[in-house]
């Protein structure tokens, strides 16, 4: 039996009909939330000591990594849509069952082979859970006031998953088995599955059951597949790999073919009107920019931290607690006090700002830093960017989509992260190795101090550019942003005007 009634006549248009367990729907999906975030960092910690149990080599290491986000990226859009089809609440708890048992599998893995097959699961199982995450929340909270408190944890958690995986991941590798670092992932699922199996309501269909465009699906999911790899063939093989040109090649004709088939498909996977809608488009642009930036605090600070200064993996994770209270807290005076109050026009480009001082201070580090003067204050900064920036555009990435397109359009906040990891992976170890090896070029003899020397410049090359690219972000989206008296373009696929909420009703 479907979780959603089957085709029913329109309900008439009135007040939503608030859920009366939204505020544990959201305890649920916050959950299954932190779970998929997380899993992006908390395995990369583990790497070596799997490295050493299950004797892969070097080049071999990166598929472990590259494996989760190809499946996760390449099919994030047909996650969200199916949530759109068989219903929210079926799709998440399959995703989670799913996420738990492939989570299982890897920890359990006696092979190479078997672990990254058991790191493409859980990216399969997480591109259907993660937007549909997003698009229950969507669908649940309906009052505004309500509903950018919600986002506001939403957001928060979104950003701060790195962070938490960090530290989570030390922890279990040093103090337990790197095993753990999959294992863990089975009992957050069932505590999510639990709570959706309670808590997480029945959607009413208000309109015949859509149909599933198969030629959208194929070409767009081809083309994020083929995006993803060719930034994470550029990381190991260089830039100057024709694989690696021939897959971005690839992925730009395919999502040229996609947009065109979507102009004239009578069911169309990503109606258009949902990305070229100002906001929403700065929305996206916004999450792409910040997942490019964020990737240079979390990975390079890692690597200063221990490489550099020596700490331990919990003490690396730990070092990150006070840039996520930060995130935290900026989170919840933005969603509940300054975007109503200012809109995503001067919050997304605040944060935008922040970002950039936050990293350019970080390009002052040297081998002698010290951690309470020189590290932490440009972490705190970045957390309060990265809290005044994922919430506001997280909310006003799905705000007024037609609920029968909720869960495509969420999932588009997970492919524009996704796929700015996967440009930012690329892109900033590319400047780091190359200002690396150039550095090192002209300091003979190499010393242990001249390659601590090295290092250490080429990390601050990366965060100069990802300064550069929260800049770009901050005139973007001040640019493209309405301003709050300009109102949101609500349409429906066809163009006509629809209203900011739909009826969700509660059982």
């Amino acid at each position: 039996m479907s979780d959603e009634s089957p085709a029913s006549p329109v309900a008439p248009s009135g007040p939503a009909v608030v859920s009366r367990r939204r505020w544990l729907t959201l305890g649920v999906v916050a959950l299954a939330q932190l779970m998929v975030v997380l899993d992006s960092t908390v395995v990369n910690i583990a790497l070596p000591a799997a490295q050493a149990d299950l004797g892969f080599s070097n080049g071999d290491r990166q598929w472990v990594v590259t494996a989760y986000s190809l499946a996760f990226g390449s099919l994030l859009l047909l996650g969200g849509r199916l949530s759109d089809l068989i219903g929210r609440k079926r799709t998440f708890i399959i995703g989670l069952i799913g996420f738990a048992l492939a989570s299982a599998l890897g920890g359990a893995a006696d092979s190479f082979g078997m672990l990254v097959g058991a790191r493409a699961l859980q990216g399969v199982f997480g591109a259907m859970l993660a937007p549909t995450a997003l698009a229950v929340l969507t669908t649940t909270f309906t009052v505004p006031k309500e509903r950018a408190r919600a986002f506001g944890v939403f957001g928060a958690i979104a950003g701060a998953g790195g962070a938490v995986g960090l530290l989570l991941g030390g922890y279990l590798t040093q103090y337990f088995d790197w095993r753990w670092n999959l294992y863990i992932n089975v009992f957050i699922a069932l505590l999510a599955i639990i709570g959706a199996a309670i808590y997480v309501d029945h959607g009413v269909r208000t309109s015949p059951r859509p149909k599933l465009d198969i030629p959208g699906t194929i070409l767009v999911s081809g083309a994020l597949f083929s995006l993803v790899y060719g930034f994470s063939h550029a990381e190991t093989d260089g830039w100057d790999s024709p694989l690696t040109w021939g897959m971005l090649a690839a992925a730009v004709g395919l999502l040229i073919a996609f947009v065109l088939w979507q102009r004239r498909a009578a069911h169309p996977l990503l109606p258009l009107s949902i990305v070229l809608d100002r906001n929403r488009g700065a929305a996206y642009s916004s999450v792409l920019i910040a997942g490019i930036g964020m990737f240079g605090v979390f990975l390079f600070v890692t690597y200063y931290l221990q490489k550099t200064l020596n700490y331990t993996p919990v003490q690396a994770g730990l070092s990150f607690l006070p840039m996520i209270a930060m995130l935290i807290l900026a989170a919840q005076l933005g969603t509940n006090l300054f975007v109503p109050r200012f809109g995503p026009k001067i919050m997304v480009p605040f944060g935008m700002t922040l970002g950039v001082v936050a990293m350019v201070m970080l390009t002052r580090l040297d081998l002698q830093s010290a951690y309470a003067s020189e590290v932490l204050p440009p972490l705190m900064i970045m957390g309060f960017a990265m809290g005044s920036i994922m919430p506001a555009s997280m909310q006003t990435a799905t705000l007024g989509v037609d609920r029968k397109f909720a869960g495509v359009a969420s999932a588009m906040v997970n492919t524009s992260q996704q796929v700015g990891g996967s440009i930012g992976t690329a892109l900033l170890n590319t400047l780091a190795a190359a200002t690396a090896t150039s550095y090192l070029a002209s300091h003979v003899p190499t010393t242990a101090r001249v390659a601590a020397e090295a290092a250490v410049h080429s990390y601050a090359t990366a965060y100069w550019a990802g300064a550069a690219f929260f800049a770009f972000g901050a005139l973007l989206s001040a640019l493209l942003f309405r301003r709050r008296g300009d109102g949101i373009s609500l349409t429906n696929p066809n163009g006509t005007a629809i209203a900011d909420r739909e009826p969700v009703t509660a059982h």
